[in-house]
């Protein structure tokens, strides 16, 4: 009998070293490279934009030289082009464009050369996230500018040809945010597109309508059911940080982002881009 259950003990170890490889397999090489396209409806009660308007959202891409860091310059190469191929009408990229404090090498150059190439009608336009404002703000705000992209800074400019406006807010974990300014050249009753880095910044964010989304959070990168996130940045509910979420009346979306930061897993929890089409709710 004791033989027996030494068997069943040895198999039971062998069955968990397994699992628990294929599942590191999983985590470390395969999911955070699963990137999912995800394509979603936004219903605006008196929409006033053109109907039908594409609206793309890619987030921390986290862009690096070294393979361990999952988010190499070909691999980014090969988002923007998939990007381009579903044609969207807008842009917008809520920061965190580079690993860490770019200590591999990676510049803001670089990384603003691979953005570049995204294309869209009526603009790109970006925001930047705590590692851009930890390796140079100011170096990320010339490289983007410089490759055709539109950086908004706590501040609101109008879409071309339309009634709608895009408003950028800045980093809030850095120090940059501010959306009672991004607001405040928008006339009474105006729709947006407001897009920020930190999910925390909507806290301060006067009532708008249109589509509001968020970044940061990565999902937490793993993603636990029933639990919510493994980990969420600086207090934030680990149960909102992704998708569709409400804060103090506010709805917003949270991405889960593209690359990843502090340990390069993901767990139920895809990277991703989302495309954003915006029309009028039916009325009832």
């Amino acid at each position: 009998m004791l033989l027996s259950a030494l068997r069943k003990f040895f198999k039971f170890l062998l069955f968990l070293l397994v699992a628990l490889t294929l599942l590191a397999i999983w985590g470390f090489v395969v999911e955070p490279r699963w990137v999912a396209h995800r394509e979603i409806a936004v219903e605006v009660p008196g929409w006033r934009g053109p109907p039908g308007l594409k609206v793309a959202v890619a987030s921390d891409w986290h862009i690096a030289h070294e393979v361990r860091h999952v988010m190499t310059i070909p691999r980014a190469n090969a988002i923007v082009d998939a990007i381009n191929t579903a044609r969207p009408d807008v842009v917008l990229l809520p920061g965190d464009f580079i690993h860490g404090r770019g200590e591999d090498g990676t510049t803001p150059e670089q990384v603003a050369a691979v953005l570049g190439r995204l294309k869209a009608p009526r603009g790109v336009y970006a925001v930047l996230g705590n590692h851009d404002w930890w390796t140079d703000g100011p170096r990320f705000n010339r490289a983007l500018r410089a490759a055709g992209i539109k950086v908004l800074h706590n501040e609101a400019v109008p879409l071309p040809d339309s009634s709608v406006w895009v408003v950028g807010i800045g980093d809030l974990m850095s120090g940059q945010s501010d959306p009672v300014r991004a607001t405040r050249r928008l006339p009474p009753g105006a729709q947006a597109l407001t897009l920020m880095h930190d999910p925390a910044s909507v806290r301060e964010l006067p009532p708008l309508a249109g589509l509001t989304v968020a970044a940061h959070t990565h999902g937490g990168q793993v993603w636990i059911p029933f639990v919510g996130s493994a980990v969420a940045p600086h207090g934030w509910p680990k149960d909102k940080t992704h998708g569709w979420v409400d804060v103090d009346g506010r709805r917003l979306y949270i991405t889960s982002g593209l690359g990843v930061s502090i340990y390069p897993v993901r767990l139920n929890m895809r990277p991703e881009w989302v495309m954003f089409t915006m029309s009028d709710r039916p009325r009832q």
